[in-house]
């Protein structure tokens, strides 16, 4: 299918700083027409974007809609033809049909990542998607990715779908090679048996493909995604930056390592709000479209009396926190969600995502931010001489109730770690020796006692794959738990 090239008017080029900020021609004379001052006051700030929708994924397409309108009004229509555009011109084979395999679980709607609406590209059934497991949906899609020697592209919702699926390849290789050898799907949890037999129908037994998997597992698994896939062109991932960038890191140099991996979008609260047109950046960074949302900008840090700014008002450098308007009768939602921008493209505000806002550690009013507690657990582990930070995951002690013990509030770390099977008393004390260095206030409230010593636990493999199963819904990672049933989960797989 020839595709019209949709990105002619914002044909990816380096944002430059030239247009120091988004400019309009009278932006006070504009808002005034458009009525946002009034709006703004209809509507006032201070509720957060509903539960259901935060993380939330954009609706689906159908593929009649391409025919109706090359170039409609709806957002993920005109994201997705965005998307296809440049994937062809960035890697001419990646449209090949059935040359991607997906992973990702939807158990509520079967589809692609973001309702592509080119169904044969997929060589991945779409009923694999909607399996009741995750980690049924995940092995599935995993053999029917290995059957196909072909692929051009690897697609997941989460870069952590995409690590869990190589996960179970690295420890479930000889059992998918002999199924595909034998032409079958075995039966596991989470896969009822009418699907099973639905999902094997599709399969023929091929010997040669099971022989070339043995043979490429059994030499280690660094750089196996290229061995087995030799015409590879691109890892497609739907969500790679904030909680999802660990996992991305830890692909790039193991699993995938020499590939490119490409983060078309950015969406957030169920709404599709930017674009990625930089395919072979190594860091994601985002177009914001000014027509698919009505999109306002905290300043950062907060004032005290916070208003918002639109588009026309961003500076390059500075951080912001979105409130979002995408749908009716949800009006100036705070997202949540902190960005940077980082440049403009023409006139558009391009930005990167900085952190989560719901998933800073607070047990004194002291907020420490996600990404920079990641900076320094990853400081920590450092200094631990063959280690390297899998997963992790925190806990105010206030959710661990009477168990915390009497002592001062504070934190509770659970990692998993490979090269390390145990964990000394001074590798525990380097991460909240780090965390006073990098955070003065933590370090004044643990000077004065009314923060206790951060507590750090090593969980055996697979643990966080484990928690990711159970959380019931494909969403990026939570660094900071907030329920009692998450919290037991990692507590019962703690090795030290």
């Amino acid at each position: 299918m020839a595709l019209v090239s949709a990105t002619a008017h914002i044909a990816p080029t380096e944002p430059g700083s030239a247009e120091g900020r988004c400019t309009g021609r009278d932006a006070g004379a504009d808002r005034d027409a458009n009525g946002s001052d009034a709006f703004r006051e209809r509507y006032p700030l201070g509720q957060s974007c509903p539960d259901e929708v935060l993380g939330g994924q954009v609706s689906p397409l159908r593929p009649w809609t391409l025919l109706r309108s090359c170039w409609g009004t709806d957002p993920p229509l005109q994201g997705s033809l965005l998307y296809l555009d440049i994937l062809r011109t960035t890697f001419p084979q990646a449209l090949a049909p059935r040359g991607t395999a997906l992973f990702s679980w939807a158990p509520a709607c079967p589809r692609a990542l973001a309702g592509w609406p080119l169904p044969t590209l997929y060589c991945t059934p779409a009923e694999a998607s909607a399996l009741p497991s995750r980690a049924a949906a995940l092995r599935v899609q995993l053999l029917f990715a290995l059957r196909t020697r072909a692929l051009r592209v690897l697609e997941a919702g989460l870069a952590s779908e995409l690590q869990d699926a190589l996960l179970a390849l690295r420890t479930g290789w000889h059992g998918l090679a002999q199924d595909l050898a034998l032409g079958r799907v075995s039966p596991q949890p989470g896969l009822p048996e009418d699907a099973r037999g639905r999902l094997q129908a599709l399969l023929a037994p091929d010997a040669t493909r099971a022989a070339e998997i043995r043979a490429e597992c059994a030499r280690g698994f660094e750089g196996i995604v290229q061995r087995l896939w030799p015409q590879l062109e691109v890892v497609v991932v739907g969500t790679a930056y904030g909680a999802e960038q660990l996992y991305c890191d830890a692909l790039c140099q193991a699993d995938c390592k020499g590939l490119p991996f490409y983060c078309p979008f950015y969406q957030t609260a169920g709404a599709l709000l930017g674009v990625n047109l930089w395919p072979q950046e190594p860091a994601p960074r985002f177009l914001l479209c000014p027509d698919w949302a009505f999109c306002e900008f905290l300043p950062c840090p907060a004032e005290e009396e916070p208003r918002t700014v639109l588009l026309d008002e961003l500076w390059e450098g500075r951080e912001y926190g979105l409130v979002l308007t995408a749908r009716p009768g949800e009006y100036r939602c705070r997202a949540g969600e902190v960005l940077r921008v980082t440049g403009f493209h023409k006139q558009c505000p391009v930005v990167e995502l900085v952190r989560r806002e719901s998933q800073a550690l607070s047990v004194r009013g002291e907020s420490i931010p996600e990404d920079r507690f990641c900076r320094s657990l990853c400081r920590a582990v450092g200094m631990w001489p063959g280690a390297r930070l899998v997963d992790y995951v925190c806990v105010e002690s206030a959710l661990l109730g009477a168990s915390s013990g009497a002592c001062a509030p504070h934190y509770e770390v659970f990692v998993e770690l490979r090269g390390l099977r145990d964990l000394s008393e001074g590798q525990r004390y380097k991460l909240d020796q780090c965390l006073q260095e990098d955070f003065p206030i933590y370090k004044s409230f643990r000077f004065k006692g009314s923060i206790g010593p951060l507590r750090l636990h090593m969980v055996g493999a697979g643990a966080f794959a484990q928690l990711r199963d159970t959380l019931g819904s494909a969403v990026p990672m939570p660094r900071v738990l907030r329920e009692e049933r998450l919290l037991q989960l990692i507590q019962n797989t703690v090795i030290s």
